[in-house]
């Protein structure tokens, strides 16, 4: 067996590890078609400057699940990656004077060293930056293969106009509805954009969310509701004096008799043709063009509007409705229009009441219950009333008869409507990969020939902070197609069109003749284990789930769902610290600055600036984040207590998918067992060579730990295969250590069984402490390195009780325990109970009438 320090250094024993790891080129993997493969993957950084620790647990537990597979003979792919292009990379440049891309290059080079330094095992010959040519040339390949298919459409679409920057700012530079650098009232402009037809496959998105049953049904549910398909009917409203009329959507049709009003968006034709009629009209439509909402702020906005004098005519009572211009009517959703039923819809209801519109009810609540609908809508479906001859029927019943008469007049028909919206995919940034379309002299778009890809973004640029590069220089803009004049597109594409396939292009990164390489990708697809924030249920994972049916239908692919399990992690809290000043302004307090005092539960009741002394306020347990300064440094513990401990930490404090509290209490506990087992492992050692188990030939004491050891290995690999949950694989193993300790070794067959104890909490403790696992592996006497050792494998015979406890009870009530040999007979195990001395006191002066036998697990004596 191998010598070992006496203390653990867990700065040596990294590093030895590391380059152990690296001299073998451990974690390169091919493909090898007759190994079942395991492909895990985290969601990928932004290379921001310095990891988080959300970065450190999100990739310790992909590093964690995909170590395990290894031990389980899987051919494991672990790629990493950077998110490299976003708008955080503009804002650092125009701040610090420089370019984007020697920001980005210069954070990436950093975050590496500490992904390393974690130990995390990544095959970083596949490592790829989404702003690097070679990268992005694939996605503008692909987009022109989507236009000539035609899922790719130009139309004018509203942004953010800064009138004094002259640029387009994102939802996040609009601030107060000013620009964030100019201060101008921003306004609301058309230009034309780049969109992609995802609801051409919004069905198949919607309906293969069925097959994801690793998935996290929170997720899926926010899928399904982001996708909203809804069943309903569209109908045309005539409009009085006109030739044309206002056709709207409604999943209500059973309300259509309580119409009382029509609203429609600012942007709307009416709306339009109202405004050259009437300046109240106009000024109203100028002022909502003016304030940008977003559809999450619909709800609780106030509701405001403008009569534009029209009237619409009921396709069933042929009355006269008003119509209205609402600021709550966005020209974006649906038709841009709708009928207003206030008394069973909260929206319109609020709005009636403001402009003392009519409110009529046509539906009755099934109970019978008394309704005051001036007050409040009823939004539940009913029986309806005051509806003609539909009076009576249930709601269920006047969609249908309402719906079949509509279509039978030929006013209306029944449609299936998604909330879903086409992918807008056009920034007006510069720090993005450029969209591959030029126009000709002629005015004719067409995509950028594949023999001109990539569009190569320059990267010697300087950031002046108003406009973009690409609309800076008109120079770069020039080219020529066939002898004609042509201009480049000086827009580029929105992030999420990066991080929607790279999951797929690690599987072939250097691959330089097309976008994937098929034997490649079909090998490693799809995403076996998939590992990020709960924050990317909608909108990337959606993205990647299209873009993988996008692949499909080109050929590059076979599967249509890019991620088979999902797993969300749960974010890292950290307690906050501030003072105020006397504007009631917060100044927030690194907690690395705080000295604190904790009551017996843990809770922090005291907190000392260390700076100066003084008391500071506790501003309770949040998300560590810039904003609340509560953010801890990984690096810093990392420093102090090595990668091990905090990888240790992270998985034990809390189940993955739950938030962690940070806890330096916690981090120093898990500090002391990496200590502990080390201790426990170099005295063992100390004591030379170990001979073979003869398992027939075992003390209890020794078959104890034996059962423990295997009972262990049994528990452990169903927590940290199905169950996903590593702080009871830690909790398991560091019970196994408890029991090593209280074995008194006395000779051979004693180190034998501890000898097995020791090696298979080493090989479980690996995926998760890989470095000090590495140096106690070998310690223990084996020359195979343990991170190609396989897993153990729990011994049935090991796990068989010889003795067994088996509860003694007196008329149902416990009155004592007592252990027997586990094939005791029936009737031994009732003469034993009888005979016990606590049976025998409860039973004394009764008569046993009858004595019910449990096998294994109890005795009940039925006396009186």
């Amino acid at each position: 067996m191998a010598g070992m320090d006496e203390h653990y250094n867990p700065r040596d024993v990294e590093q030895n590890a590391r380059t152990f790891w690296e001299d073998n080129n451990t974690f390169t993997v091919r493909e090898e078609p007759g190994k079942p493969k395991y492909y895990c993957l985290s969601m990928f950084p932004y290379p921001s400057g310095k990891l988080h620790m959300g970065h450190v647990r999100n990739y310790t537990i992909g590093d964690v699940i995909s170590r395990y597979q290894r031990m389980q003979g899987k051919n494991v792919m672990q790629p990493m990656g950077w998110d490299a292009f976003g708008l955080p990379a503009e804002n650092a440049a125009i701040a610090n004077r420089s370019a984007p891309a020697k920001w980005t290059r210069a954070n990436i080079d950093y975050m590496k060293k500490q992904l390393r330094q974690l130990g995390f095992g990544y095959d970083w010959s596949r490592e790829l930056a989404t702003c690097d040519p070679d990268y992005y040339r694939w996605e503008q390949w692909f987009f022109t293969r989507l236009y000539e298919k035609g899922l790719v459409y130009k139309k004018m679409s509203t942004v953010n106009w800064d009138p004094v920057d002259q640029t387009v700012l994102a939802n996040e530079q609009v601030v107060d509805g000013r620009g964030w650098r100019s201060g101008a009232l921003v306004e609301q402009k058309k230009i034309p954009q780049w969109f992609i037809r995802i609801t051409d496959y919004a069905e198949e998105l919607l309906n293969d969310l069925d097959q994801l049953e690793d998935w996290p049904e929170q997720v899926k549910t926010m899928q399904r509701n982001w996708i909203g398909k809804s069943v309903g009917t569209e109908l045309t409203f005539p409009l009085k004096g006109r030739n044309d009329g206002m056709t709207v959507y409604t999943t209500r049709p059973d309300t259509l008799m309580g119409v009382t009003y029509m609203a429609v968006a600012a942007d709307h034709p009416l709306a339009r043709a109202a405004a050259q009629e009437h300046r109240d009209v106009a000024d109203f439509v100028e002022q909502c063009r003016n304030s940008k909402v977003a559809e999450a702020d619909m709800a609780t906005m106030e509701k405001k509007g403008v009569d534009t004098g029209y009237k619409a005519i009921h396709p069933l009572t042929q009355e006269e409705i008003p119509v209205w211009i609402a600021n709550f009517v966005l020209m974006d959703y649906g038709t841009g229009a709708l009928m207003a039923v206030p008394a069973h819809d909260e929206r319109d209801h609020e709005f009636a009441r403001k402009y003392r519109l009519p409110i009529k009810q046509v539906i009755a609540a099934s109970d019978g219950r008394e309704l005051d609908v001036q007050e409040e809508a009823f939004t539940e479906k009913g029986t309806l009333v005051s509806s003609g001859k539909y009076s009576g029927l249930t709601s269920e019943e006047a969609f249908e008869a309402i719906a079949d008469y509509l279509e039978e007049h030929g006013i209306g028909k029944r449609t299936v409507n998604y909330r879903l919206r086409d992918w807008g995919v056009s920034r007006q940034r510069y720090w993005g990969a450029p969209i591959p379309m030029m126009t000709l002299e002629d005015g004719t778009e067409m995509p950028v020939p594949d023999d001109r890809l990539p569009v190569v973004l320059p990267e010697d640029v300087e950031m002046d902070g108003v406009q973009s590069p690409l609309k800076a220089d008109p120079e770069w803009a020039k080219t020529e197609y066939r002898g004609q004049a042509a201009t480049l597109e000086t827009d580029t594409f929105d992030t999420f069109m990066e991080s929607s396939w790279y999951y797929a292009r690690f599987c072939s990164p250097n691959y330089d003749k097309g976008m994937l390489d098929p034997a490649a990708a079909n090998y490693w697809l799809p995403v076996d284990q998939y590992i990020g924030g709960i924050e990317h249920a909608i909108l990337h994972l959606l993205y990647a789930r299209f873009f993988h049916k996008l692949m499909r239908d080109v050929g590059l692919v076979t599967s249509s769902e890019p991620f088979n399990r999902l797993l969300c992690q749960g974010m890292v809290l950290a307690e906050t610290y501030y003072r105020e000043d006397e504007s009631g302004k917060k100044t927030w307090i690194s907690p690395a600055d705080v000295t604190v005092e904790r009551d017996n539960k843990g809770q922090v009741v005291k907190a000392i600036y260390g700076k100066d002394g003084q008391p500071v306020e506790i501003g309770g347990v949040t998300k560590m984040s810039k904003s609340k300064n509560n953010g801890i440094d990984p690096q810093a513990i990392i420093d102090q207590y090595g990668a091990d401990t905090v990888r240790l930490f992270m998985m034990f404090a809390a189940p993955p998918e739950q938030s962690l509290e940070w806890s330096d209490s916690g981090v120093e506990g898990a500090h002391r067992f990496l200590k502990r087992l080390w201790r426990i492992v170099r005295d063992h050692v100390s004591g030379g060579d170990v001979p073979a188990i003869d398992v027939g030939n075992l003390s209890d004491t020794r078959r104890d730990l034996r059962r423990k050891t295997h009972e262990t290995i049994a528990k452990v690999s169903d927590d940290i295969s199905r169950r996903l949950t590593f702080n009871t694989t830690i909790a398991a193993i560091m019970e196994l250590l408890n029991e090593v300790g209280r074995l008194e070794v006395s000779d051979e067959q004693d180190r034998a069984v501890v000898q097995e104890a020791l090696d298979t909490a080493v090989l479980m403790l690996s995926p998760i402490a890989p470095h000090v696992s590495h140096q106690l592996w070998q310690a223990l006497g084996h020359d195979q390195p343990v991170v190609d050792a396989s897993w153990p494998i729990a011994d049935e015979s090991a796990m068989v009780r010889s003795r067994i406890e088996v509860v003694l009870q007196v008329n149902g009530k416990v009155r004592g325990k007592t252990e027997v040999p586990a094939d005791i007979q029936k009737a031994d195990l009732e003469k034993l109970a009888l005979e016990h001395e606590n049976v025998t006191r409860f039973t004394e002066g009764k008569t046993v009438r009858k004595v019910i036998v449990v096998p294994g697990k109890l005795v009940n004596v039925v006396a009186n």
